[in-house]
């Protein structure tokens, strides 16, 4: 059984091993609520998962030690018990997809891992690690739904009290539930006046969905870009915890989630993933109720993001910000017009990053065209305040 000593004693294990992440208060995010940020992205290995790895590993017999574990996982949990199972010294082995990135295949190695490729998606890389489990006799290091594990992420719950003795509300990203499971169980034990929220993303609500419905469900399909959380089925034992610890559960957009990693990067100089974000981002997209005034603690669970989608993100979210628009003006097609529209726009203080000129469009004049036009922009007012300037100069305004 899970057990506040089971935590107290993951916590003693961990300390040799594992860094105390930062609380760091936010002001700038929301003005009625103070915002602080538990940086687990800071964390060993990048993420949370270090705790829960190496505190499962610690308790294994030095039968199961000699035999070594095995696990499945593309990102976060791979490197977590890679690293875990080095510093026990006993063998990792970690099944992934083919297709999984390079950068993460090479992180697993480089803590220590053998590393098999599977051929196929997730389900066939995990169906592999049973199979290796049951042939060669090794333990397989479940990502969320073991009490061990559960045991060592609730260590983060006792940093928090501690760090935040007067904490009203903590907000953490949930996927198979391993993380809530272990934080909130920690929190209410000691203080149950503390809510608890967890926050799934939109295209991933299999906790949400499980909760809503009393039991289990799996989902047909997950689709999002917080891939650490996007997880189709939860546990049994997470399932249980949840449901008698965590006060709700909310669900973010892929979009919403953009917006907090660009808020991270800019306001506070953290580096989140997609799954790590969510919790942010359930905070300026208003989804936590009654917060203002509140103390809370919004948990940064991992930074592992690849560098090509950040590049992504970044656009996405400053397009959610309004700090990038895309303005389609219809032209007549004649000499000063493209000089007119650049005057008026510099004249409300935008940038014009890139222009394109179509005049081969079926749904227009012959002699007219589609002025396609980027600009940087302040915000969402400063974009309705170019195209009033533009339409009030005669223009006529697309979208």
């Amino acid at each position: 059984m899970l057990t506040l000593d089971r935590i107290y004693l993951a916590e003693k294990i961990l300390k040799e091993v594992i860094r105390e992440t930062d609380m760091i208060y936010a002001p700038n995010i929301k003005s009625d609520a103070n915002i602080y940020l538990k940086t687990e992205n800071l964390q060993v290995t990048g993420s949370f998962k270090i705790r829960g790895s190496y505190f499962k590993i610690s308790q294994l017999t030095d039968k199961e030690k000699e035999k070594g574990v095995i696990a499945c996982s593309a990102g976060n949990h791979a490197q977590g018990v890679a690293l875990a199972a080095t510093k026990n010294k006993i063998k990792s082995i970690i099944c992934l997809p083919d297709g999984a990135p390079i950068s993460k295949i090479e992180a697993t190695k480089n803590y220590g891992a053998e590393v098999h490729l599977v051929k196929g998606v997730y389900d066939d890389a995990y169906n592999k690690a049973l199979k290796l489990k049951e042939e060669k006799g090794y333990t397989f290091i479940h990502p969320f739904n073991d009490l061990d594990v559960i045991a060592g992420q609730g260590t983060i719950g006792l940093e928090i009290l501690k760090q935040l003795p007067n904490v009203d509300v903590v907000v953490v990203p949930v996927g198979g539930g391993g993380l809530i499971s272990g934080i909130a169980y920690a929190i209410k034990n000691i203080n149950p006046k503390c809510r608890i929220y967890g926050v799934q993303a939109e295209g991933a609500p299999s906790m949400k969905e499980s909760i809503k419905e009393g039991k289990i469900e799996t989902l047909s399909k997950v689709q999002t870009i917080a891939d650490g959380i996007a997880v189709k089925t939860p546990g049994d034992n997470t399932f249980s915890i949840v449901r008698e610890y965590v006060d709700d559960i909310v669900t973010v957009t892929d979009d919403e989630i953009a917006l907090a990693i660009l808020t991270l990067l800019e306001q506070q100089k953290l580096i989140s993933e997609g799954a790590g974000a969510t919790t942010l981002a359930a905070i300026l997209s208003n989804k936590i109720p009654n917060i203002k005034g509140k103390n809370v603690c919004c948990l940064i669970s991992g930074g592992n993001i690849d560098v090509s989608i950040l590049s992504r993100v970044i656009e996405r979210g400053l397009k959610m910000s309004g700090r990038k628009s895309y303005i389609t003006i219809a032209l007549s097609d004649k000499p000063g017009q493209l000089a007119d529209v650049s005057r008026i726009i510099a004249k409300t203080g935008a940038n014009v990053t890139s222009i394109n000129y179509d005049s081969t469009d079926l749904d227009m004049n012959i002699t007219d065209c589609f002025l396609k036009i980027e600009v940087e922009t302040r915000n969402r007012e400063h974009i309705k305040e170019i195209k009033k300037a533009l339409k009030e100069a005669g223009f006529e305004v697309c979208k």
